[in-house]
């Protein structure tokens, strides 16, 4: 059964997600053209065509997936691949738009130029506060790919920022 909403309604839910979907967006397409795009398109799904959700964390979830799945699409379109590239489409993001302190803002930036499948993972686990498995279900991969993934992109980070200029990061 689809679930309808009000436009308040929608507009609540609206406020409560933009951001947290705009950022997972951001970090596979980098273009904020594509990135409204993208948002434009799961919203219009999520109000007329999702399915009745058993919670808050469900609807999480399924955003989350579906804009993962919709920023998957777009990257591997035939004209994505083949007209533009990362470097002469990418209008990058305002950092302190997400209220970022100095070394979060230098963390996020070397985050953003982690390869699409680290990005998105380390992006779920330290932004988002996502556990493995969580992430696991969210990609459809295994419990042992995130974590090796986490582990990829905490090493790539490393040598990014250097071992004296990494900030706390937890292990998975």
């Amino acid at each position: 059964m689809k679930s309808k909403m009000s436009a308040h309604e929608f507009e609540i839910m609206y406020d409560k997600y933009k951001n947290l979907l705009y950022r997972i967006a951001f970090t596979y397409l980098k273009g904020n053209q594509d990135v409204e795009d993208v948002l434009q398109e799961v919203f219009i799904k999520r109000m007329y065509r999702a399915p009745k959700f058993q919670s808050e964390e469900h609807e999480k979830r399924w955003l989350i997936r579906i804009t993962v799945n919709h920023c998957k699409n777009q990257v591997s379109s035939f004209w994505k691949k083949n007209v533009f590239t990362s470097e002469n489409t990418t209008e990058f993001l305002e950092i302190d738009q997400y209220d970022f302190n100095t070394e979060e803002s230098e963390l996020f930036s070397a985050v953003k130029s982690l390869p699409e499948k680290y990005r998105i993972t380390i992006y779920l686990y330290y932004y988002e506060g996502y556990k493995c498995r969580e992430i696991a279900e969210i990609l459809k991969c295994k419990d042992s790919t995130v974590k090796m993934r986490l582990k990829k992109g905490r090493e790539l980070l490393k040598s990014d920022l250097g071992e004296e200029n990494i900030y706390e990061i937890r292990e998975a």
